[in-house]
């Protein structure tokens, strides 16, 4: 066996296995490639929060968005936005 992969037996209950059945066939890929995206898609997910809120820990909400604004008055005045990024008011 490929010293590259190794295998994860769980337990689920049966109806939530019949979800990842199906979704995976309307994806056309295996359950097997399903779960891998899952898992890699949740595990990224709770990496970013975790690195944010690591991140502004010792920062209130006032200094946060003061960052923000001051890196936002970088941007020159004279941006043109084109016309797919434009919201319709």
């Amino acid at each position: 066996m490929d010293k590259k992969h190794n295998v994860l037996t769980i337990r689920m209950p049966k109806d939530l296995k019949e979800r990842i059945e199906k979704e995976a066939e309307k994806q056309g890929v295996s359950m097997n490639q399903f779960a891998i995206y899952a898992f890699t898609r949740e595990i990224a997910e709770l990496e970013t929060a975790s690195f944010f809120q690591n991140q502004y820990a010792n920062q209130n909400k006032r200094e946060i968005l003061e960052a923000f604004d001051a890196i936002m008055q970088k941007i020159p005045s004279q941006t043109t936005v084109p016309d797919w990024d434009r919201l319709d008011t």
